[in-house]
């Protein structure tokens, strides 16, 4: 599948605004900052705007790639999988993060390749409690089972948890034992604790996704260049 983003490391500003101006706001300070790989929608613009009214928006100023994050997609049936893939057009790519099983992994896989979605598969979260060695619900062993299914379904493109660099390297160990180069893409980053700069050094082709530290900022312009600085 073809590289969903062109750079080998960058920042994706994570788009959790709540209007499209702020929207609007956000794009424009930052598309033309060198470094910035592509822009992640998620479901407060979406449930509120609809993903054709947000592209839009995104597309009058840039033609970086949009990452859809339904947050979280693929915990339902397989077969809602088609419905998902359907509804997201316009998107280049989706995130999905399959802790409902195997078969709707394999489903929900299946459905965005036939609409020619870029696919992100997320294994691992950020929070705390979370997996079960942290008073979580999912089992420890169970990122590395998402990810292997992801792999021998023809992702390379992964989500790992941006403050916990070790796991970054731990991650990217098992995918290349299995003959993988694999992309990872970060949350988790500045406002939860993960530093760009240590991350950035954990793998070779990485992106920082940053929401609150950037959309907040009182120079977005500013900030992002910054952030990109520290990807080196």
């Amino acid at each position: 599948m073809q590289k969903i983003i062109k750079l080998e490391k960058s920042i994706i500003p994570s788009c959790d605004v709540s209007d499209l101006e702020k929207l609007k706001s956000l794009v424009k300070e930052t598309c033309s900052v060198g470094g910035i790989g592509a822009y992640k929608i998620g479901l407060e613009l979406a449930l509120r705007f609809g993903i054709s009214s947000i592209v839009d928006a995104i597309k009058k100023h840039t033609n970086l790639p949009i990452i859809y994050d339904h947050q979280k997609a693929a915990t339902d049936i397989p077969d809602l999988g088609e419905k998902f893939a359907k509804a997201v057009k316009g998107v280049d790519a989706v995130i999905l993060f399959p802790v409902m099983g195997p078969e709707t992994e394999k489903e929900w896989i299946k459905a965005c390749k036939k609409e020619k979605l870029g696919i992100i598969v997320g294994g691992e979260m950020t929070h705390k409690a979370f997996l079960k060695s942290e008073n979580g619900f999912i089992n420890d062993t169970s990122p590395l089972k998402i990810y292997e299914i992801a792999a021998k379904h023809g992702i390379n493109d992964f989500v790992v948890p941006g403050n916990k660099p070790e796991k970054i390297k731990y991650y990217k160990s098992f995918l290349e034992a299995r003959g993988l180069k694999p992309i990872f893409y970060s949350p988790g980053l500045i406002t939860q604790g993960g530093s760009i700069t240590e991350s950035a050094k954990a793998a070779e082709r990485w992106h920082a996704i940053v929401g609150r530290a950037l959309y907040n900022a009182k120079d977005i312009n500013k900030a992002a260049k910054e952030m990109v600085k520290a990807l080196d």
